[in-house]
């Protein structure tokens, strides 16, 4: 992601299309602006205390996760702030694992979750998603294999990036099963979560029966509340285990952005938060580009800002045809290199379309056509 950006912010290009990365111009909620403003001027939001964040933050997504899954969290001993939520998916890992223990993840699936697993010493277990009507599926009979005496943690995210893809019920219960039979935490990316491009309700993995006590939820205001420089996560899970992550957080980051807490607890108690006439829009612009790239092999995201397509089905690397888009065709995107198996993930370059409007992206199957000649 860090080569294509660099290389288009360099090319200041306004006709360039940025499709590399994981940014978007629908502005936060206001409350959460004007929330943060007033905080820069507190003495309250400069200081290093509370160490595990602020009362109103804990309390408000603890109970947007009760509301949510049905199970009651007490903000006090179950949620922990955290500056982010990658920073929030380390801190639990390194409260859940040693050297060694394996972690079960797809593939393809955000390379900073995959590096954060060896970060602390723990060895990634991939398994598999495929192409299924257009769409992505998990490979549920690679992932009943993945399981084995070292299986410390299944780490999920629904929608997914970069895939897209929003896990069924059937597969929930296949990730329910792994749990159940390896005693494994399942550590849960909820950042996009409410970003469904398909009907139902959310799925969240601590609503299903008996795996509250082992399901570890880490949330954030980047993806849906539109608030990605305000560096505020959350996570929240079983007292069992929330000792050891909030003594991690301190010992890691020590505390959270100040001045972001308090717009963080505003985005998510406000009247409007915004999230769903952003999704509406998001999901018109992945549309856009479904409809203008129809015939090539690009795989349907059924939620989340990108979708994927196989280069190497049309006899390009991902490399070679993200070069081909920037120099003739002024697209940046991101190859998936180390987002998975070079097999599996390594297959694919991946389009962001939260951050281009509709107008901007019409017209972007002729120029894909004529970079690649096809």
């Amino acid at each position: 992601m860090g080569d294509a950006a660099d290389a288009a912010d360099a090319a200041s290009s306004r006709e360039m299309l940025r499709l590399e990365n994981l940014d978007t111009d629908i502005p936060p909620p206001r409350e959460a602006i004007e929330a943060t403003q007033a905080a820069i001027t507190r003495d309250d939001a400069n200081s290093y205390l509370p160490f595990l964040g602020i009362d109103d933050l804990r309390k408000a997504a603890a109970e947007r996760l009760t509301k949510t899954t049905g199970v009651s969290y007490d903000w006090k001993s179950q949620c922990v702030i955290s500056a982010g939520g990658l920073s929030g998916i380390l801190n639990a890992l390194l409260a859940m694992l040693e050297p060694g223990d394996e972690v079960v993840i797809t593939d393809p699936a955000y390379a900073g979750l995959i590096n954060r697993i060896r970060l602390v010493g723990g060895i990634p277990r991939l398994v598999p998603l495929v192409e299924m009507d257009g769409g992505w599926r998990l490979d549920l009979e690679a992932l009943s294999q993945a399981a084995s005496a070292r299986t410390k943690a299944i780490l999920t995210m629904s929608p997914s990036m970069p895939s897209g893809i929003v896990h069924t019920k059937e597969e929930w219960e296949a990730i329910a099963d792994l749990v159940r039979r390896t005693g494994a935490w399942l550590l849960h990316d909820a950042a996009m979560e409410r970003i469904l491009y398909i009907d139902g309700p959310v799925i969240h993995p601590a609503g299903i029966d008996g795996l509250a006590e082992r399901t570890v939820s880490v949330g954030s205001v980047s993806k849906e509340y539109r608030m990605i420089g305000w560096r505020v996560g959350w996570i929240t899970g079983p007292r069992a285990i929330m000792d050891d992550i909030g003594l991690v957080s301190l010992t890691n980051v020590v505390c959270q952005v100040g001045i972001g807490m308090p717009g963080a607890a505003a985005a998510i108690t406000a009247p409007d938060d915004g999230i769903a006439a952003a999704t509406a829009e998001w999901k018109a612009r992945r549309d856009v580009i479904l409809a203008e790239l129809s015939g090539l092999p690009v795989i349907r995201p059924d939620g989340g800002w990108s979708l994927l397509i196989d280069t190497r089905a049309m006899g390009m690397e991902p490399g070679e045809a993200s070069r081909l888009l920037f120099e003739k065709a002024a697209i940046a995107a991101t190859p998936m290199t180390g987002w998975g198996s070079p097999d599996r993930a390594g297959r694919y370059l991946r389009f962001v379309f939260a951050n281009e409007p509709v107008h901007r992206l019409a017209g972007i199957g002729d120029r894909v056509r004529r970079a690649w000649s096809i």
